[in-house]
Protein backbone atom coordinates (compact mmCIF):
# COMPACT_ATOMS: atom_id res chain seq x y z
CA UNK A 1 0.00 0.00 0.00
CA UNK A 2 1.43 3.68 -0.86
CA UNK A 3 1.57 6.79 1.16
CA UNK A 4 -1.80 8.20 -0.72
CA UNK A 5 -3.72 4.97 -0.50
CA UNK A 6 -4.10 5.89 3.73
CA UNK A 7 -6.28 9.26 2.24
CA UNK A 8 -8.84 6.85 0.36
CA UNK A 9 -12.00 6.52 1.55
CA UNK A 10 -13.15 3.33 2.37
CA UNK A 11 -15.00 2.51 -1.14
CA UNK A 12 -11.94 3.67 -2.82
CA UNK A 13 -9.40 1.44 -0.70
CA UNK A 14 -11.93 -1.95 -1.50
CA UNK A 15 -12.39 -0.95 -5.05
CA UNK A 16 -8.11 -0.31 -5.57
CA UNK A 17 -7.68 -3.61 -4.08
CA UNK A 18 -10.37 -5.26 -5.87
CA UNK A 19 -8.78 -4.16 -9.35
CA UNK A 20 -5.23 -4.56 -8.34
CA UNK A 21 -6.26 -8.47 -8.16
CA UNK A 22 -8.06 -8.21 -11.41
CA UNK A 23 -4.80 -6.29 -13.12
CA UNK A 24 -3.02 -9.52 -11.77
CA UNK A 25 -5.16 -11.66 -13.79
CA UNK A 26 -4.94 -9.91 -17.08
CA UNK A 27 -1.42 -11.98 -17.08
CA UNK A 28 -3.46 -15.49 -16.89
CA UNK A 29 -4.73 -17.18 -19.67
CA UNK A 30 -8.28 -15.51 -20.46
CA UNK A 31 -10.68 -18.53 -19.05
CA UNK A 32 -8.95 -18.64 -15.69
CA UNK A 33 -9.07 -14.58 -15.61
CA UNK A 34 -12.85 -13.82 -13.88
CA UNK A 35 -12.42 -17.29 -11.64
CA UNK A 36 -8.94 -16.30 -10.80
CA UNK A 37 -10.65 -12.86 -8.99
CA UNK A 38 -12.82 -14.50 -7.60
CA UNK A 39 -10.75 -17.41 -5.81
CA UNK A 40 -8.20 -14.56 -4.45
CA UNK A 41 -11.01 -12.74 -3.33
CA UNK A 42 -12.84 -15.95 -1.99
CA UNK A 43 -9.71 -17.06 -0.17
CA UNK A 44 -8.20 -13.79 1.45
CA UNK A 45 -10.86 -11.56 1.46
CA UNK A 46 -13.05 -11.36 5.30
CA UNK A 47 -16.69 -11.63 4.89
CA UNK A 48 -16.68 -7.77 6.09
CA UNK A 49 -14.39 -7.24 2.93
CA UNK A 50 -16.95 -9.04 0.89
CA UNK A 51 -19.94 -7.73 2.46
CA UNK A 52 -18.39 -4.25 1.52
CA UNK A 53 -17.34 -5.12 -2.06
CA UNK A 54 -21.13 -6.26 -2.82
CA UNK A 55 -22.77 -2.88 -1.60
CA UNK A 56 -20.50 -0.90 -3.84
CA UNK A 57 -21.14 -3.47 -6.87
CA UNK A 58 -25.51 -2.87 -5.67
CA UNK A 59 -24.92 0.79 -6.05
CA UNK A 60 -23.69 -0.22 -9.54
CA UNK A 61 -19.70 -0.97 -9.02
CA UNK A 62 -18.58 2.76 -9.69
CA UNK A 63 -14.84 2.40 -10.47
CA UNK A 64 -14.45 -1.66 -10.16
CA UNK A 65 -12.48 -3.04 -13.58
CA UNK A 66 -15.12 -5.13 -15.63
CA UNK A 67 -13.45 -8.39 -14.49
CA UNK A 68 -14.13 -7.55 -11.07
CA UNK A 69 -17.80 -7.09 -11.89
CA UNK A 70 -17.53 -10.40 -14.08
CA UNK A 71 -16.01 -12.28 -11.09
CA UNK A 72 -18.64 -11.01 -8.85
CA UNK A 73 -21.11 -13.78 -9.61
CA UNK A 74 -18.24 -15.88 -8.31
CA UNK A 75 -17.55 -14.40 -4.93
CA UNK A 76 -19.05 -15.88 -1.94
CA UNK A 77 -21.67 -13.61 -0.35
CA UNK A 78 -21.57 -13.66 3.52
CA UNK A 79 -24.43 -14.42 4.99
CA UNK A 80 -25.90 -12.30 6.59
CA UNK A 81 -26.29 -12.74 10.51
Amino acid sequence: MSHDDKFKSGDERLVYMANQIATFFTSQPKEEQVAGVADHINKFWEPRMRTHLFQIIEQGGMGLSPMVMEASGQINRPKVA
